[in-house]
């Protein structure tokens, strides 16, 4: 499968189309990509390992009429936390994904890049240890500012390639 269209190469004469092949494509950048979806896995094992029992012993009858959340917004915090950080790699991980994936097409997916991917993931297992165990805001805004600072410098370089 190639993947042809739309850049400069259309727009001025004499300059050839890029083409990203998706066959037998292996790039090393994929493998930041597993550990986080791995890592993600994870932190969905512990949030009910940990939220099960809470419901348990909070003899928690669920209610289909209460407003979402409500009912868990009655188990002690430490037990939510697992859950909100369940949650937060929903969010911006899945521009992570978008991107790391698009640098992999690229042929990027090594050298720098592959440092800055290991980097993110790396800060988003450290968010989410942060959260989950000791939940000090300041501390989780910092490691979440540093992440998003890696996920922008891997933006800017999948730009600078295709542009």
């Amino acid at each position: 499968l190639a993947v042809r269209g739309g850049g400069p190469a259309d727009r001025w004469p004499g300059r050839r189309p890029r083409r990203y092949s998706l066959a037998g494509m292996h790039s090393p950048i994929l493998t930041p990509i597993i550990a986080l979806v791995a890592w993600t896995h994870l932190m969905w094992a512990w949030m009910y390992l940990t939220r099960i029992p809470a419901i348990r012993r909070a003899r928690m009858r669920f209610d289909p009429r209460a407003p979402r959340g409500e009912q868990m917004n009655t188990l002690p915090a430490e037990v939510r936390w697992k859950a909100d950080n369940y949650n937060h790699l929903m969010e911006q991980p899945t521009l992570f994904y978008a991107i790391t994936l698009v640098l992999a097409l690229l042929g990027q997916g090594d050298g720098d890049n592959l440092v800055l991917a290991w980097a993110y993931v790396g800060l988003r297992v450290l968010h989410s240890l942060v959260q989950a165990l000791i939940n000090i805001i300041e501390l989780r805004f910092t490691v979440f500012f540093l992440s998003s600072l890696v996920l922008i410098a891997l933006t800017v370089n999948a730009a600078i390639t295709v542009l």
